[in-house]
């Protein structure tokens, strides 16, 4: 079968179904019709002249959305809302006359963006809290296992694998908080009219003040929600558009940084992402093990990150109280960042959920930088012995340098403790006092409580929060 037109890749590849339904058109035209159902409600519980046989006739056709008559009723007049008005009415005869009553296309449009924005956030959080359990069980079961701390990628203090996972789970840790702060603080429209000022439907309900106040509040109430934004022009303003782009780019940024650690650990040997029987790394080198599901959230995320700068743009060029240069752009970065983020997550998952550690390449590279940390450590020991501070200091010095030397130049390994041992003139040490003091465990402090505390006080909440969505595994396509 051929496939001759272009398909969006967020959807045929890499996002949820789930997460492709909320930003569906049935979605979206079935909350256009629920909006409208709610106004006529509103409207008519206030006094206007509004049967229930009309409302139960909106109601009886919810759902069953006639796209036919509304894109063929948009060719002729251009206007989306305007179309599905007439198709609506189309179907409900006796309500046609009361469908939209005193409202602008900003009360369905906007209204609507804001409850598959809200439905998307959740469908995010359950999925951060699905990754911050992952990560925590990997957290625990590695808390006590050294590893080399990396300061501009070159070897610092040891830390452990798992108090290096709790680096990443913080960064998920705070973007969670936004998800949550988000989905409370997010208003809808409300029913504010062509330029923000209710006048439409002030008229209405012949300058009764109070009645408008209450319609607005009872749509509100209606969809599920618990206030409208204080004041608007004809739209909401699209700031809240760049603040809920930012908590996705956020998370973008967690999960970019955690891969950019993941692949190159992987490039050390030291940890792995999942890699399946028949995967294939490379189309010419078939015994590479590539990262490419860390690549992927790396790739997905940038543009995640990109759309942002274009939220800030159409925030900043709205002209008054309103202009329609918003709109198209919208359509596109709304919808296809929330997807691009539930693909991440989902991803996320995946490789979190079958992270392979290493243990003994790791403790190589550990006892290969070793000797160098524990030079402290000998020195104070040097010193109870009888040695100057000063002298071991600089002999250190020296001893450091040479073995650095044989490493760097020689490819040998590294003989510094060896040397130490072997000047018992100025340390006086035995090679059993050395390597006494240079075991891994002593020279990570506090990392294992720290990750422990970490969970038991941060992420188990989270967890148990959402206990009903942890577990769920999502099946990747590529």
């Amino acid at each position: 079968m051929k496939k001759e037109t272009y398909q969006n890749p967020l959807i045929t590849r890499y996002t949820s179904r789930e997460m492709s339904q909320i930003f569906s058109p049935d979605k979206k035209f079935t909350t256009w019709r629920r909006l409208w159902i709610a106004l006529a409600e509103a409207e008519k519980e206030l006094g206007l002249d509004i049967t229930q046989e009309q409302i139960d006739e909106l109601k009886a056709h919810q759902d069953d959305i006639n796209y036919d008559v509304a894109e063929a009723r948009e060719k002729e007049v251009r206007h989306d809302v305007m179309s599905h008005v007439y198709a609506y009415g189309v179907q409900c005869p006796k309500a046609k006359g009361i469908i939209h009553l005193g409202a602008t296309s900003a009360y369905v449009g906007d209204n609507t963006d804001v409850i598959q924005i809200r439905e998307a956030l959740a469908m995010v959080k359950h999925k951060l809290a699905g990754l911050l359990a992952k990560l925590s069980e990997f957290a625990l079961e590695n808390k006590d296992v050294p590893t080399l701390g990396f300061t501009h990628f070159q070897p610092a203090q040891l830390t452990t694998v798992g108090k290096r996972a709790t680096l990443w789970m913080q960064d998920f840790y705070f973007d969670y908080l936004d998800v949550c702060s988000m989905i409370d603080e997010l208003m809808l429209l409300g029913v504010k009219g062509t330029t923000g000022t209710q006048a439409s439907f002030l008229d209405l309900f012949d300058g009764d003040h109070e009645k408008v106040k209450e319609l607005d509040q009872r749509v509100v109430e209606k969809m599920g929600f618990k206030k409208s934004i204080p004041v608007s022009g004809q739209t909401y303003t699209r700031k809240i558009d760049f603040k809920v782009l930012s908590i996705l780019s956020g998370i973008a940024q967690s999960a970019h940084k955690m891969t950019n650690d993941i692949r190159l650990l992987q490039h050390l040997k030291e940890v792995e992402e999942p890699f399946e029987k028949n995967q294939i790394g490379s189309s010419a080198m078939a015994y590479k093990r590539n990262p490419m599901r860390s690549e992927r959230i790396a790739s997905l995320s940038r543009y995640v990150m990109s759309n942002t700068m274009s939220a800030a743009m159409t925030a900043s060029t709205q002209w008054f109280e309103r202009t329609l240069d918003d709109s198209a752009n919208r359509r596109l970065i709304l919808p296809e960042s929330f997807m691009a983020v539930d693909a991440v997550l989902d991803i996320a998952g995946n490789v979190c959920s079958g992270l392979v550690v290493y243990k003994e390449v790791i403790r190589q590279h550990v006892m290969s930088e070793i000797p160098f940390m524990a030079t402290e450590n000998i020195i104070m020991e040097a010193v109870k012995k009888g040695g100057d501070r000063q002298e071991l200091h600089e002999e250190i010095r020296v001893h450091s340098m040479e073995a650095g030397r044989q490493v760097k130049e020689f490819g040998k390994p590294n003989d510094l403790l060896s040397r130490i041992a072997e000047d018992k003139e100025v340390f006086g040490l035995t090679e059993e006092d050395v390597a006494q003091l240079t075991n891994p465990s002593d020279y990570i402090g506090r990392s294992a409580q720290q990750t422990v505390e970490f969970v038991e006080e941060y992420i188990k909440p989270v967890v148990e929060e959402n206990k009903e969505f942890i577990g769920q595994t999502a099946e990747l396509k590529v």
